[in-house]
């Protein structure tokens, strides 16, 4: 039933040449147990349980409508205690660096000073906010929670390839996935000594409640919501999740009023104060008096209450001009500027191209190279190119000399690889790791994250909506290797 597969030139997961390594071993031993048609069984036994509890996502756009179940794989991605120590810090180390340069760039900028990062890029950046110039905000602090993306190239080292700073989706599904692995799949959980989920999200819960704003008096109880767009946003099942687990009310725009400069929640008991708004709407919905006047799912004069220091808004409007891709050039020198420490995480090799030679060499290698579009998220407005067509690379071609600080170049990274199990087969897919930073007045960082693998044999995209599903990660305690 299971058919090895040589790794080749990919890192693999789970297997060193044609053999499993340490840490996947009892495992792999485990599967062999399960006959074709049990592993068939569970694979739609999983499937439908996340049909069951409406654990889906939106693709806008798709045919025969939007509505998905989230892909699921059962063969995890297992992670030896002391390489997850090592990730750890180094997604605490750089969240501690964004985080200052964003307070930075919207108060003294001494990183532009130091001629670190240049002027334009951040006055030119449509996520930088002058509106909120100068505001002081609860601990400083305006990443409430982080969703950073790791990959591993050839050789199995970890590099960031790219920061979610604003609104980042996904953490239903890390509980989900182990839900599901658990009740399905319970045989493989009896050697292992996993990291539980368990408890985690009370990190999450003291770090919202954590941000009481500037003029609150210390001896009043802190009161949040949770406000999103609707049912109708593709992370909509994220927001109910987290709402429920986080024991606040989930909200709409039309849920709350601004009354002089205070928010409230209207009830059937009247109004009730707003202390604390987990945001999952972007910047420019939030207030159709200060941003887009044809909002229908923010709160006149939120900002005014925002500015004044009467209600915390987590993520901190503004946060986009910090994971910007073209701004991810520059965290490696945020880190040694802010925190005078070398990056324990590297970047990928990134290329800006508004420099003329820069420019022209990625025009010449469009064949070799992944071009992404700087504000676009979900695998959208992206060329691969060893996988593009003549004439997608004119497209993108044209695309860049219209607009070259639009987009960014990186090389084509041999992203790794773990065995899959779909459609009654085993076959190697490409991976990467969405890891969950949770910041208050301590930073935690969720036990594993989301794991996410691009399903469709020989694609390099993750990402839901262009094919991809998950799976579960294990931080494996104890002794173990470095993977």
């Amino acid at each position: 039933m299971w058919k090895l597969y040589e790794s080749g030139v990919f890192y693999d997961e789970m297997l060193d040449g044609s053999k499993p390594k340490k840490h996947y071993q009892t495992f792999y031993q485990q599967l062999q147990a399960f006959s074709e048609q049990q592993l068939y069984d569970k694979h739609h036994a999983a499937q439908s349980s996340f049909l069951r509890q409406g654990i889906t996502f939106t693709v806008y756009g798709a045919e025969g409508g939007t509505e998905r179940t989230m892909p699921f794989d059962f063969i995890p991605i297992i992670i030896p205690e002391n390489t997850w120590k090592m990730i750890e810090n180094g997604m605490k180390q750089r969240v501690k660096a964004l985080n200052h340069f964003l307070h930075d760039v919207y108060h003294a900028q001494d990183i532009v000073k130091a001629d670190i990062v240049p002027k334009a890029l951040i006055e030119n950046n449509p996520y930088y906010y002058k509106q909120v110039v100068g505001t002081n905000i609860p601990l400083q602090n305006h990443i409430f929670l982080a969703g950073i993306d790791l990959i591993r190239d050839e050789n199995g080292k970890y590099c960031v390839l790219e920061d979610n700073l604003r609104n980042p989706s996904g953490m239903s599904y890390v509980y989900q996935n182990r839900y599901v692995m658990r009740k399905i799949y319970p045989e493989f959980f009896d050697d292992y000594a996993i990291e539980r989920l368990e408890g985690q999200l009370q990190h999450l819960q003291e770090a919202l409640l954590s941000h009481r704003p500037i003029n609150m008096p210390v001896d009043e109880e802190v009161h949040a919501v949770l406000l999103t767009a609707g049912i109708y946003n593709s992370a909509y099942y994220d927001h109910v999740f987290l709402a429920k687990h986080l024991n606040i009310p989930l909200v709409e725009g039309r849920d709350l009023v601004v009354k002089e400069n205070v928010v409230y929640l209207k009830t059937i008991l009247g109004l009730k104060r707003v202390d604390v708004i987990y945001r999952r709407i972007d910047d420019d919905f939030l207030d159709p008096v200060h941003f887009r006047e044809d909002s229908m799912l923010g709160v006149p004069h939120l900002l005014d209450a925002y500015n004044k220091g009467n209600v915390a808004i987590l993520n901190a409007i503004g946060n986009g001009v910090a994971d910007d891709k073209a701004m991810y050039q520059y965290v490696p020198e945020m880190i040694r500027f802010y925190l005078n420490e070398e990056p324990i995480i590297d970047n990928v090799k990134t290329y800006l191209l508004e420099d003329d030679a820069t420019r022209e060499w990625v025009l010449t290698h469009l064949e070799e190279l992944v071009v992404k579009n700087v504000g676009a998220s979900g695998g959208y407005d992206m060329l691969i190119g060893p996988h593009s067509t003549e004439e997608e690379r004119q497209i993108f071609y044209e695309k860049i000399v219209e607009s070259p600080h639009q987009y960014i170049a990186q090389p084509t990274i041999k992203l790794s690889r773990a065995p899959a199990f779909q459609n009654g087969h085993f076959y190697p897919c490409h991976v990467d790791l969405r890891v969950f930073v949770m910041s208050g007045e301590e930073i935690y960082v969720l036990p594993g994250g989301l794991s996410r693998v691009a399903l469709k044999e020989g694609s390099l995209v993750v990402n839901s909506s262009q094919g991809g599903g998950g799976k579960d990660t294990w931080i494996v305690k104890g002794g173990g290797e470095h993977a």
